[in-house]
């Protein structure tokens, strides 16, 4: 009778395991890694700071990386250090890549920046997760990754042109997802942009 109740105790503990187990192999939670790229000075802080709590909230790891490791300083005068130069990510490590938007993609020309564009070039080709705010669709106009595309961006004349130049169609929606390209116009569409980013590394 000892054996039967061990053995019944034993089956019950091994089937109350088993949608836990299942839950987290079939992502249940948001789980996985993103990197953001900001000018080393003048980024948006909403971009940047919203746009990661949202991401980390829903269980993703946010690292980010500039041109420079020295502590970078917001449009609104925000601070953080990066942990990495763009040219020692490595793409392969990441579900997404996250381009910031701000004054510094423009001062910092970073649309003209080879490690940076490179990088969105390459997140593309191996189908990661692009995405870029405010300004920083210059960035992907650049690497080439629009042709065709949805895409939306900060409503200036220069960055339209770029992206419609690059063969992209602008909608001037407040968030655009096309597939795994996804861009926001602003400060303002920073939660949802994470939001949406995070919804489709949920998705695969």
């Amino acid at each position: 009778m000892k054996e039967v109740v061990l053995g019944l105790l034993a089956l019950f503990i091994l089937f109350a395991g088993c949608p836990q187990q299942s839950q987290e192999e079939g992502g249940g939670n948001v789980s996985g890694k993103v990197v953001m790229i900001i000018a080393p000075t003048d980024f948006r802080d909403e971009e940047l700071f919203d746009t990661k709590s949202t991401l980390e909230a829903k269980g993703l790891k946010v690292f980010v990386a500039s041109t420079s490791k020295s502590q970078a300083t917001g449009m609104l005068g925000g601070t953080i250090t990066p942990t990495l130069l763009v040219s020692e990510v490595n793409i392969r490590d990441y579900n997404a890549v996250v381009f910031v938007g701000g004054n510094g993609v423009e001062t910092h020309a970073l649309y003209e920046n080879d490690d940076v564009v490179s990088l969105a070039r390459e997140a593309q080709a191996q189908g990661k997760i692009v995405a870029a705010i405010c300004i920083a669709p210059r960035i992907l106009a650049s690497a080439g990754v629009v042709n065709g595309k949805k895409v939306t961006c900060f409503p200036d004349d220069t960055t339209i042109s770029m992206l419609e130049e690059a063969g992209a169609n602008y909608t001037a929606a407040s968030v655009q997802v096309d597939g795994k390209l996804i861009t926001a116009d602003g400060p303002r569409s920073a939660k949802e942009f994470g939001k949406k980013i995070a919804e489709a590394i949920s998705a695969g």
